[in-house]
């Protein structure tokens, strides 16, 4: 009678910085990345503004004065 211990599959992920493989798990500290170096690059390009998340600009007071129209009133004595 044999047993088999079955310990758990390390999932292999892809390097964010340099494409290689890296373990994702505890006992990888650098996770996701496979090294601190290639973690460091990613901080020092997030901190340099080379990655960008996209935003909206938010309309500010200006911009919603811009879009209104003026009462009659006002608007016949520019007439």
């Amino acid at each position: 009678m044999t047993t088999e211990t079955s310990s758990p599959t390390l999932r292999i992920v892809r390097c964010p910085t340099c494409g290689g493989d890296s373990v994702f798990g505890p006992q990888n500290t650098w996770r996701p990345f496979c090294s601190e170096r290639c973690r460091m690059l990613d901080l020092g390009a997030w901190a340099s503004e080379s990655f960008r998340v996209e935003a909206h600009p938010e309309p500010d007071e200006s911009d919603e004065l811009a879009g209104q129209t003026l009462p009659d009133s006002a608007s016949s004595d520019l007439n």
